[in-house]
C-alpha cells in the first residue's frame, strides 16, 4: 500500500513498497489521466524523459504514437534540437498540444521524468547555463557531466508549463537528491534542478519507492 501525503509547493508524495507497486500505481494513474484527456481533448500527449519521445495517444491510436528524432541523429545536436522543436511546433499549430496561456510554450498533458543522483532531470544538470534558458522550447548540451556529452532537452518553460508533471526516483541512491528536492531544506541549500521543476499551474507528482523516499523529513 503507498503512502501518500502532500507537501505545500512540491506536490503529492507517494511512497510505495516495491518497484512492481509503484510501477501498477504510475501505469494507472498515467491510464487515468490518458482517460480524462482523450474524453476532453480527443488526444492525450506525453513528453517521456523531458521530451526525448513524444507519444499521442487517442482513440484512433489507442496504443500511441511515438515521435522521436530518429532522422536527426546524423545532425549535430543544435540541428537536432531546431528539428524536435519543429515537430512539436507543427504539433502546436495543428492544436494536437495546446498552448500555456502563461507563456505561449507547448502545454503537454503529460511530461514524466527521472531525478537524477546529483538532482538532474530531463539533461538539465545543477549549475548549467541552460537553466537560465527562457526562450527555448528545446535546447542541446555538449558537456554533459555524464554520458552522452552531447544531449536535447525541454527547457524549465516547457516541463513546467505541463497540465502534469510526474516525477520518479528508484533507489537509495536517489534518496538525497529527493529530500533537496521536495523538503523545505532552506535557502542555504542548493537549488536542484528538480527542485526548479515546479508547474506554472498544473499538477506535480512524485512517484518514489522506500528507499528513495528514506531521507524525506515528512516521511522518515
Amino acid at each position: 500500500m503507498a503512502v501518500v501525503g502532500s507537501i505545500k509547493d512540491r506536490g503529492e508524495v507517494r511512497i510505495h513498497e516495491s518497484l512492481d507497486e509503484l510501477s501498477r500505481d504510475l501505469v494507472d494513474y498515467i491510464a487515468e489521466l490518458s482517460e480524462i484527456s482523450i474524453k476532453e481533448r480527443g488526444v492525450f500527449a506525453v513528453a517521456l524523459s523531458g521530451g526525448s519521445l513524444i507519444s499521442l495517444i487517442s482513440p484512433a491510436r489507442p496504443s500511441g504514437v511515438f515521435l522521436a528524432i530518429l532522422r536527426s541523429l546524423g545532425f549535430r545536436r543544435e540541428e537536432a534540437a531546431n528539428e524536435y522543436e519543429f515537430v512539436i511546433r507543427q504539433l502546436v499549430k495543428t492544436r494536437v498540444i495546446n498552448v500555456s496561456a502563461i507563456n505561449d510554450c507547448p502545454k503537454f498533458d503529460l511530461i514524466l521524468l527521472g531525478i537524477g543522483p546529483d538532482g538532474h532531470v530531463a539533461s538539465l544538470f545543477p549549475d548549467h547555463s541552460m537553466l537560465e534558458e527562457k526562450h527555448e522550447w528545446v535546447t542541446f548540451i555538449t558537456d554533459s557531466p555524464k554520458p552522452p556529452l552531447e544531449r536535447i532537452t525541454f527547457t524549465l518553460p516547457v516541463i513546467n508549463s505541463a497540465a502534469n508533471v510526474v516525477m520518479a526516483a528508484i533507489g537509495g541512491g536517489k534518496a538525497e537528491a529527493a529530500h533537496l528536492a521536495i523538503d523545505d531544506v532552506g535557502s542555504e541549500c542548493p537549488v536542484l534542478p528538480a527542485r526548479m521543476v515546479q508547474p506554472d499551474v498544473g499538477k506535480l507528482m512524485w512517484f518514489l519507492d522506500c528507499q528513495a523516499a528514506s531521507k524525506l523529513k515528512r516521511f522518515c
